[in-house]
């Protein structure tokens, strides 16, 4: 089976990535999935847009995450425009909340870091934050308030992603378990499955926290990418109790147009199982009715866990893959794939089609791993 692109991996990084090379005007592109297309990692998400938060941890990755956020607007539209689908995207900001004496003085710290580094954010006092949203537990002490930082319903961003590459024949190929690279010298001729060849003059790794069992030839990936159970639940509360995202240390809620209130999310590392468990469960309802103790009256109508894909570093991988030619890697979004597919979509792009450098891809690219050790060994 022949394509010009081929994709492995049909998250939100993967459907985006081809998105922006059909709008390049690249034809031939096969998207090919081990399982459904957006029912991984994408669909398990809560959809946060959270920079200010999420991605707070360097210079450099803050401004991915904001270049990122700062595409949604018009990423949001244009899908729009494109598949007839409103992905929800909700501007009403994020708050940050602290319940005692300790966690009022982080954000308090964390406050002022960020105000010296002109990060748009308001510190609040228990009396804003009640006046903000009435349904916050009174207990609570202080909190910040992230204007620029949003969310978006994750599933309705994949439906119409998935949309766009069916009205514009990007074929999408499903349940079908890649489990090599071709390898022609120093290229990439595409990827094998059981019993199926995909020959590509490009080939592009969205696989998340599948990557490193993708072998390159004979090779093992030189990069270690596991995944991370993150377990969530909701409540359907019918009609809307808050207006915005609300963090504490032990969890978030994200409030949706429908009424469900998203209740997100551990952090667990168990190998590839997405199974819920009672004592996750128990602690997620714990940390939603400690910011809106009225949750406890609603009923919990989900369960579902996630596999995030975490490199060793905790950040992206995105670039060309060393040591051979046409394949690129988009992968180890950990937290933040629905945050950076748009800008990642154009890194690689822009790549592909431009042979455009960026300092983006050169950070997150393999270059950081050492090229003296083999990175599985460092982060595994």
């Amino acid at each position: 089976m022949n394509s010009d692109v081929l994709i492995i991996g049909g998250g939100v990084i993967g459907l985006s990535i081809a998105r922006e090379l059909h709008k390049k005007g690249v034809g031939g592109i096969t998207i090919v999935d081990r399982g459904p297309v957006g029912r991984e990692a994408s669909w398990a998400a809560a959809g946060m847009l959270a920079p200010n938060i999420e991605t707070d941890s360097t210079p450099d990755f803050h401004r991915f995450g904001t270049e990122s956020l700062e595409l949604y607007p018009s990423f949001a539209a244009q899908l729009m425009d494109e598949t007839g689908i409103d992905i929800e995207l909700d501007q009403s900001g994020t708050l940050c909340l602290a319940f005692d004496e300790n966690e009022a003085a982080q954000l308090s710290e964390i406050f002022a870091q960020q105000k010296l580094r002109n990060v748009p954010v308001d510190q609040l006092s228990s009396a804003e934050i009640l006046d903000l949203e009435a349904a916050v537990s009174p207990a609570v002490r202080s909190g910040l308030l992230y204007p620029f930082d949003w969310q978006v319903e994750n599933r309705k961003l994949l439906a119409a992603l998935r949309k766009f590459a069916e009205i514009y024949d990007i074929r999408i190929i499903e349940r079908v378990d890649v489990s090599g690279l071709l390898i022609d010298g120093a290229c990439v001729a595409g990827a094998r499955a059981s019993g199926i060849e995909f020959q590509a003059g490009v080939t592009i790794l969205a696989t998340g926290a599948w990557t490193s069992l993708i072998k390159i030839g004979d090779a093992e990936m030189p990069v270690s990418v596991k995944p991370i159970r993150g377990q969530m639940m909701s409540f359907q509360t019918g009609t809307r109790q808050i207006r915005r995202v609300i963090y504490s240390p032990r969890g978030y809620i994200v409030p949706r147009a429908d009424g469900r209130v998203l209740v997100g999310a551990t952090v667990e590392d168990v190998g590839f199982d997405k199974s819920t468990t009672a004592e996750g469960i128990d602690s997620l309802k714990a940390a939603a009715t400690e910011i809106v103790p009225r949750l406890i009256d609603f009923e919990i109508v989900e369960r579902w866990a996630g596999l995030r894909p975490f490199a060793g570093d905790g950040l992206p991988v995105i670039g060309e893959l060393p040591g051979y030619e046409n394949v690129y890697l988009a992968t180890a979004h950990y937290r933040n794939g629905i945050l950076l597919a748009p800008r990642t979509a154009q890194l690689i792009a822009e790549r592909i089609v431009d042979g455009a450098s960026s300092e983006l891809m050169e950070l997150y690219g393999m270059g950081r791993f050492s090229s003296s050790v083999n990175a599985s060994a460092i982060y595994s």
